[in-house]
């Protein structure tokens, strides 16, 4: 017979909650989305930074170049979706989680078609120019990526979300 112990822990906000004369949930979350507004400046420029290197990278010219250079582009997308989360920046993430999507479905021991991964750094240095109000050019951005997937990769069940 298997017995599974679990070991209730508790976040410190939820030990301020709970005390009396603790903090109300209120007052917590204003604090909470304070506290994160004042890191979204720190994360655009890691999210630029990401962007540079995707950008940065050369296309292969040999398969173990190739491999090495996938791992680097799957490991910039997937950093820029950490930094864009938080902030509510759905369309950056998209278009990382897109890419991945792409490096993912690679196949093995062949040349991945490095136009993706410029087109998508671009689409990446798009997005961040785009400003706020731009949502119609931002669903465009996106549109165009998704029929990169839908092209490269036909039975992704991400492909026909919309």
């Amino acid at each position: 017979m298997t017995v599974i112990t679990h070991n209730r822990r508790r976040s410190r906000l939820s030990t301020l909650i709970d005390q009396p004369g603790g903090v109300s949930v209120g007052v917590a979350l204003t604090q909470a989305k304070a506290n994160l507004a004042g890191l979204e400046a720190r994360s655009r420029a890691a999210i630029d930074e990401q962007v540079a290197a995707l950008s940065a990278l050369a296309q292969p010219t040999s398969l173990e170049e190739n491999g090495r250079n996938l791992d680097l582009a799957y490991d910039y997308s997937s950093a820029v979706i950490d930094a864009a989360g938080p902030f509510d920046l759905k369309d950056l993430c998209a278009a990382a989680a897109n890419l991945c999507d792409l490096i993912d479905a690679a196949p093995e021991g062949r040349m991945f078609d490095w136009r993706i991964v410029v087109v998508h750094a671009q689409a990446l240095r798009l997005l961040l120019s785009l400003p706020a109000e731009a949502a119609e050019a931002r669903t465009q951005v996106l549109a165009s990526l998704k029929d990169v997937l839908k092209a490269k990769v036909p039975d992704n069940p991400q492909s026909d979300e919309g």
